[in-house]
């Protein structure tokens, strides 16, 4: 008989120790179920109470992974309008010498989702906060951006909903030394990518539908990603999270202001591989960003 995923991440999770009167906060797949580790399945079928932001789709995370749960293994609503309370009920098990898990609806918990007051509750109480690691969409999107991040990078969560507000964000963000990444929602990546455009050439990375089927990692000057949208219907749907890279120097703004009017020179007479080739031959500049360079700044004209 062939053993249950459950079993199978005992054998491979299982030697290490997993203290009792413990909070686990698990991450949690951002799209694909594959991403889960075997770690963290060991964890949740282990805990004696799983607290979730919602108990139906935490539900059916546990189905797929044939994980039981009920009156011995309750899930425990622990969501941003109930998460204080929430955390003395859980304090109360750890009490008791009970695992405790925590996960929310997807990634790691208390990045841009609830979970960081019950792990202070834990903290404050005495009793040990152990991170099962695993998926993140700020740390995917950071990844794959090609920004260097070396020297730190920002966290920023969601952008504003008021026009006044987020303008002030994109102001700030013309200024930023280190990489920022943030996220937004379909239903607003349209006016947010109206007002990243006041950033001019300054490099975002739009990802969307990050570890999913219609995942897509793409990198543009910010005054061309509402043009890129309105393009293709589809680039709007999904969740987004974008990487803000940290603003040009001198040189740098200068060397592609050079190479946008020699490409919006040429590009109207000349076909686009053509005024590449010339592009990069007056400019000294690489090809390949010559040529996404070019693919915009055409998409642009022919939008017009």
């Amino acid at each position: 008989m062939n053993p249950s995923l459950a079993d199978f991440a005992k054998l491979h999770a299982g030697a290490q120790t997993y203290p009792t009167a413990t909070l686990y906060m698990v991450a949690t797949p951002i799209g694909n179920l594959a991403d889960l580790s075997l770690r963290a399945i060991h964890v949740l079928n282990s805990a004696d109470a799983i607290a979730c932001e919602d108990t139906r789709h935490t539900g059916n995370l546990l189905k797929a992974c044939g994980i039981a749960y009920g009156a011995q293994k309750p899930l425990i609503a622990a969501h941003e309008h109930n998460e204080r309370e929430a955390g003395a009920a859980l304090v109360a098990r750890l009490a008791q010498g009970q695992r405790v898990a925590y996960v929310s609806d997807a990634g790691t918990p208390a990045l841009s989702d609830p979970g960081c007051w019950l792990a202070e509750a834990a903290h404050a109480a005495g009793y040990r906060v152990m991170p099962i690691a695993g998926p993140s969409a700020a740390l995917a999107a950071l990844s794959a951006s090609g920004a260097d991040a070396r020297q730190g990078f920002e966290f920023a969560g969601f952008f504003a909903t008021q026009a006044q507000a987020l303008a002030a964000q994109v102001q700030a963000l013309a200024q930023t030394p280190k990489p920022q990444v943030w996220f937004e929602a379909p239903h607003r990546i349209a006016k947010t990518a109206q007002a990243l455009g006041q950033l001019g050439s300054q490099t975002i990375t739009v990802c969307r539908e990050l570890s999913k089927q219609f995942e897509n990692v793409q990198n543009m000057p910010a005054d061309s990603f509402a043009t890129w949208l309105a393009l293709d219907p589809m680039r709007s749907k999904g969740e987004f999270a974008l990487v803000i890279h940290p603003s040009a120097t001198p040189v740098e703004a200068d060397t592609r202001a050079q190479i946008d009017k020699l490409l919006r020179t040429l590009l109207p007479h000349t076909p686009l591989k053509t005024a590449v080739a010339l592009t990069v031959e007056l400019s000294g500049e690489p090809k390949n960003a010559v040529y996404a360079r070019a693919v915009l700044l055409k998409a642009q004209f022919e939008a017009i």
